[in-house]
């Protein structure tokens, strides 16, 4: 790549706005727009979930009401996550033909510039694919990517630290017990900067280290740009896009889980843990045939619009595994849809859960 790359560095802004920002960017481009990697982090801390997500089902809402965390829906997938400013977040906004069409390997060139920023920092990172930055089998960093106007948009971040109580807190869960042991696990399994250094690296140094290496890896020069009057415009309108509630809470379609209208039509629920994500389905079933389905999940898929016409093929269809998967397949097939580690199979498999939940011993 031999474009330069504007960097537009936004330390410490409201928390709204290190979401908007990039969809702001994405939205606003035009053929002439240089690509652009935005550094941010957000002045006090927020939930955001992911754009597939059902928020009653990921958050608890109640307690992020108590404890004043407000909650934001994003454009791109993935899950449920608690944000402060212990995470510098590093959005790139490029043009199509500036990334690979892969995601695994557009993941994988986001990704080698943190693991080269954090192996110069002395920490021993990796890429997990599809899309994780790991430090000896422990999570620093996850990935995202969506589609936004011309715009192709990959997110992550540089973990200088993670708040896992409070992670824990705010997410969705049956018991307290299962509280515990999400928050074990995040202990296990998660880490950041200053866990692996002893203290947190100097946020200038680390910043300019990270361009540096994004500098090399992508063969391109960088340079520190200016935020634009209509990218301001677009991100007011953004703005107030975020914080309606029909935006927050739009996966609510099917609202009674669970329960027999009638003889013939059935309300079902299940989830499905593919490799690449969770998958929720929730689905009405008439005379045996898919009458309303939502599909929701921490996943990556591409298209954006592609999880609202798989919805849609999928209504009258005969609740067989071989039938949805052929006309699932077909979906795929015909809209290009790219989903790393969730397979048609899978969204078989979720399916047929909800409609007839596997037998356990």
């Amino acid at each position: 790549m031999s474009k330069k790359i504007r960097v537009l560095y936004m330390e410490g802004v409201s928390p709204l706005r290190s979401q908007t920002v990039y969809h702001a960017v994405a939205y606003a481009m035009k053929e002439n727009t240089p690509n652009t990697i935005i550094m941010v982090s957000p002045k006090t801390p927020y939930v955001c979930v992911g754009y597939h997500q059902e928020i009653q089902k990921e958050v608890d809402l109640d307690y992020c009401a108590e404890h004043g965390l407000p909650v934001y829906r994003r454009e791109v997938g993935g899950g449920a996550v608690f944000l402060d400013n212990g995470q510098l977040f590093t959005q790139w906004i490029f043009h199509k033909e500036d990334l690979p069409s892969s995601l695994e390997e557009r993941f994988k060139l986001y990704v080698d510039p943190l693991v080269a920023t954090y192996h110069a920092l002395g920490i021993p990172a990796n890429l997990r694919p599809i899309n994780d930055v790991h430090v000896n089998g422990k999570k620093i960093g996850g990935t995202g990517a969506a589609q936004m106007g011309i715009a192709e948009v990959v997110v992550g971040s540089l973990m200088y630290s993670f708040d896992k109580k409070t992670m824990s807190k705010v997410l969705k869960v049956p018991s307290e017990k299962m509280r515990d042991k999400i928050f074990e696990s995040l202990e296990a399994y998660m880490t950041t900067m200053t866990e692996q250094l002893g203290s947190a690296p100097d946020r200038v140094a680390t910043k300019d280290l990270y361009l540096q290496k994004v500098a090399e890896a992508l063969g391109a020069e960088i340079y520190a740009g200016e935020w634009m009057a209509e990218e301001e415009a677009m991100a007011q309108e953004i703005d107030a896009r975020f914080t309606s509630d029909e935006w927050l809470y739009q996966k609510g379609r099917l609202q009674q889980q669970g329960v027999k209208i009638h003889q013939d039509v059935h309300i079902v629920e299940t989830a499905f843990k593919a490799q690449g994500g969770l998958i929720r389905i929730i689905a009405r079933l008439r005379e045996g045939r898919i009458d309303d389905v939502s599909i929701s999940g921490d996943f990556t898929l591409l298209p954006s619009f592609a999880l609202g016409a798989l919805e849609q093929a999928l209504r009258g269809t005969r609740a067989t595994p071989e039938t949805l998967k052929a006309k699932i397949e077909e979906a795929y097939s015909r809209l290009n849809i790219q989903s790393p580690g969730v397979t048609p199979a899978d969204f078989t498999t979720a399916i047929m859960n909800a409609i007839t939940p596997p037998q356990t011993a």
